[in-house]
């Protein structure tokens, strides 16, 4: 569980973040979603330690991460897997040796015991037969498996993702959002996602905080959104009239699943 508590942040006289505070959910898909400057961006760099927030706490399982020394958020962080949103892979390294550098970086592990972590994570990813591939040889969808392999390599028990399904077709984003749910319920990970792919929100969204101009506007999950009378809400995640026409079919189903 990470909570935060009356998070502020401003750069100059731009206020990023203004009293935000929310909890991420244990063993949950907690997404982040609101429209460009909202400032969700910032508060996961925040939470990670790329920025230190103004005012306010971050805490660990009921550990305060901003009243940490360097050397004691350095052991933390190695519990936190990251997946970046152009996956950062090293072009010169194979597939197999950019999921190993995480194990290169901090563990002693002799390299028997680290190649048979990564086959582990590359089977896990559904990429048993792709160690010697260089990244120029895969596909947008297959770069984001083996950077999600990476992510979980060290067995993080937080794990945080920034726009996992940018650049990718929607069948493939669908493959990404049920791999990343998978893993967090099956490892018990605290998932963190920053988004803009309303069909993540509406299939993986347990734990859904919105934000707006800083501030947290609404939270609940995939259920609770499509019943949401907040008008902002609304506008932002069903701006279109097939986005609208589908939250209709999904309250009328909703409707008649109740009364069955």
């Amino acid at each position: 569980m990470i909570e935060f508590k009356d998070l502020r942040k401003s750069f100059g006289d731009k206020v990023v973040l203004d009293g935000v505070s929310h909890v991420m959910e244990t063993g949950k898909t907690n997404l982040i979603i609101g429209t460009s400057g909202s400032g969700k961006t910032v508060l996961q760099k925040c939470l990670v330690g790329l920025f230190e927030p103004d005012e306010g706490e971050i805490i660990y399982d009921g550990v305060n991460f901003t009243d940490m020394v360097e050397d004691e958020r350095k052991l933390l962080r190695q519990q936190i897997g990251m997946l970046f949103q152009g996956s950062a892979l090293f072009d010169s390294m194979t597939v197999e040796d950019n999921i190993k550098f995480p194990l290169d970086m901090f563990t002693n592990d002799n390299n028997t015991t680290k190649m048979k972590r990564v086959n582990e994570v590359l089977e896990r990813v559904n990429l048993k037969d792709a160690n010697k591939k260089f990244p120029a040889e895969i596909s947008g969808g297959m770069k984001k498996r083996v950077g999600i392999a990476r992510a979980i390599v060290l067995n993080p028990k937080y794990l945080f993702c920034d726009e996992p399904n940018s650049g990718l077709d929607p069948k493939t984003s669908m493959v990404i959002d049920k791999l990343i749910k998978e893993l967090t319920v099956e490892f018990n990970i605290t998932t963190v996602i920053n988004t803009h792919d309303m069909n993540s929100v509406m299939e993986i969204g347990d734990n859904i905080l919105y934000m707006v101009d800083g501030k947290k506007e609404w939270t609940g999950n995939s259920q609770e959104i499509i019943f949401s009378d907040n008008q902002q809400l609304n506008e932002f995640i069903f701006a279109s009239e097939f986005l609208q026409d589908a939250k209709h079919m999904r309250m009328i189903e909703a409707k008649e699943g109740k009364k069955g």
